[in-house]
């Protein structure tokens, strides 16, 4: 990660504790410890971690938890709804924030509750929308909405999980382009290294290590200046709100 930013120039990092550790944040926690100051973190947690753990990692630079929905294919919104609003709880009195990966469909069902929420919700991955359905699949709009009520932030990240036009992605684009004109406040970048598959593989098992996708991080994040062209809205994207929701 060091040698990625090396070659980024990047200063900052966010470190998502990775869906194989389950509610063990101590991987990432460790990782935070020796990065210092510029790493934030985004943990896990289940029903047997305590308060004291939560006030633990706020110490260490935590700022939000995340609810995988996709990776294990929860698409019913009934139970996302239950998991979110217990997220909900779990982070009373915190200034954290629930990061969420799922699909539009997810998103358009918890529309009431993020917009009732007190406190900020991000999606992962373009909310999970699908390139070559354009702006107008359905579900996109609701996630617009949330972001111009500023409720929610989106991540214009892993642009490879929403199009197999590899390697620019150009389908992409109206999807960035049309969430970064509905609030450019509430966009942040990310390069989602180092790229692991996120479901199973053909000739591996569950319990096989398997291979990362092989994604040029440098080319990705090109596309960005494809995205945004202004370089007053690439440093929001990349500094002033990443500094806003993760507490640089």
């Amino acid at each position: 990660m060091r040698a990625l930013h090396r070659a980024l120039r990047m200063d900052r990092v966010v470190i998502v504790n990775p869906s194989v550790y389950g509610a063990d944040n101590s991987c990432t926690l460790d990782a935070m410890k020796q990065l210092g100051p510029r790493a934030r973190g985004i943990a896990v947690i289940d029903d047997q971690t305590s308060a004291g753990q939560l006030e633990e990692m706020d110490r260490a630079g935590v700022r939000g938890i995340r609810l995988n929905f996709e990776n294990f294919g929860q698409t019913n919104p009934d139970v996302a709804r239950k998991a979110f609003q217990s997220a909900v709880e779990r982070l009373a009195n915190r200034k954290w924030h629930i990061q969420i990966y799922t699909r539009l469909e997810v998103i358009e069902g918890l529309h009431k509750e993020i917009m009732a929420a007190p406190l900020p919700v991000v999606f992962d991955h373009f909310g999970g929308a699908k390139a070559s359905l354009g702006t107008g699949q359905a579900g996109f709009d609701t996630m617009l909405d949330l972001l111009r009520s500023g409720k929610a932030y989106v991540k214009i990240s892993g642009a490879y999980r929403s199009s197999a036009k590899a390697p620019d992605y150009p389908d992409v684009a109206p999807l960035a382009k049309a969430l970064i004109a509905a609030n450019v406040e509430r966009i942040v970048w990310g390069s989602d290294w180092p790229h692991p598959a996120g479901g199973a593989l053909p000739g591996h098992s569950a319990s096989d290590i398997a291979p990362l996708l092989q994604i040029d991080d440098g080319r990705l994040l090109n596309q960005l200046a494809v995205w945004a062209p202004d370089a007053g809205v690439r440093k929001k994207i990349l500094v002033d709100n990443p500094a806003r929701l993760y507490g640089f």
